[in-house]
């Protein structure tokens, strides 16, 4: 029983993983599909190869993820509890996909893991919750904001006597290279989480120690499933990012991506912070668009977006809650 249930824990994680893909696919690539510096098809390939470059560059995200957030007892009753968490999390995901919503995967699984944690009566790591998540979740787009309206100002400053139409050309081209980074940096963080939530599932079945290293299979598995569900492509939240925020250029979407690509990075190797890409892109779009002018902004939308935010942990944790009800009252 406790083996199969490990492998239908893995199996959900990695669908999980796919959702976390296809749902941040626009991630990545949203600002170079709209300023036409890459085609739909040649940008999702790219962001696919780059996400599984990225998810082996490192697992100080998926530690955290795996061993800093929840405490579930071994066997068959913490395999549930995952289980139920990472169900949480998928219903989110494609409620939020489907009303063309960015919110974020990250923090979708980390609301359906503590939600079912907390009715299990089993412990949190509300530490780790605070340092490793609430926190990075208020800074980091407040950071991507910032950063990205100054590389946008200092742009501005520096080709302002220059030709527009070379400038944006030659924008078209950097911003493969920062879609590409953006790409590299989603697999870097999204793919460790569902790599922490597996190993915490072979931990809990009695399958691997805390001690030891992520196995290799794991490793692999992760950073395909999330691969082809960037592949697949999310394109009710691209045109969200894309054109619905602000009427990007390319010099925008370069230094948008720029930035947000410079916290991702220092988030998962400096801190191990499983921050959100999905926060992070987005926030640096509003702060490119906010060196326009104020108006530039579509500040309706981007209301709506923060209010998926702040509803993402704990919607998140509702449905993690009662899917744990069901699946104990089933399985055990």
């Amino acid at each position: 029983m406790e083996l199969a249930l490990v492998i239908g824990v893995v199996v959900i994680a990695l669908v999980f993983d796919y959702t976390n893909g296809f749902h941040d696919a626009a991630n990545a690539i949203a600002t170079s599909v709209s300023t036409r510096a890459l085609t739909p098809r040649v940008a999702l390939l790219m962001a696919a190869v780059m996400n599984f470059i990225g998810a082996h560059l490192g697992t100080q995200v998926a530690s955290t993820v795996g061993k800093g957030i929840i405490d579930p007892p071994e066997g068959a009753h913490g395999l549930v509890i995952v289980g139920a968490g990472l169900i949480g999390a998928i219903t989110w995901n494609l409620i939020t996909w489907y009303f063309g919503l960015p919110s974020s995967s990250s923090h979708a699984l980390i609301g359906g893991l503590v939600g079912s944690a907390l009715v299990a009566s089993v412990g949190v790591h509300w530490d780790g919750v605070l340092d490793k998540v609430v926190i990075p979740m208020i800074l980091s787009p407040l950071v991507g904001f910032t950063l990205a309206g100054i590389i946008m100002i200092a742009i501005l400053w520096i080709f302002r006597k220059s030709n527009p139409h070379k400038t944006g050309k030659g924008f078209r081209y950097a911003q493969t290279v920062s879609a590409a980074a953006m790409a590299l940096g989603h697999g870097l963080q999204d793919a460790q989480k569902t790599m922490g939530v597996i190993f915490l599932a072979l931990v809990v079945g009695g399958y691997a120690t805390n001690g030891e290293e992520i196995p290799q299979w794991v490793i692999l598995s992760a950073a395909g499933a999330i691969s082809l569900g960037t592949y697949a492509g999310g394109w009710r939240i691209m045109r969200t990012l894309g054109r619905r925020i602000i009427a990007l250029d390319p010099p925008r979407g370069f230094a948008a991506e720029s930035a947000a690509a410079t916290v991702l990075y220092t988030a998962a190797i400096g801190f191990g912070a499983p921050i959100s890409t999905t926060h992070t892109i987005t926030s640096a779009i509003m702060g490119v668009g906010a060196t326009k002018r104020r108006s530039a902004v579509r500040w309706g939308v981007a209301g709506n977006i923060v209010t998926a935010w702040i509803l993402t942990i704990p919607a998140s944790g509702l449905v993690a809650a009662v899917c744990y009800f069901a699946l104990h009252w089933a399985v055990e």
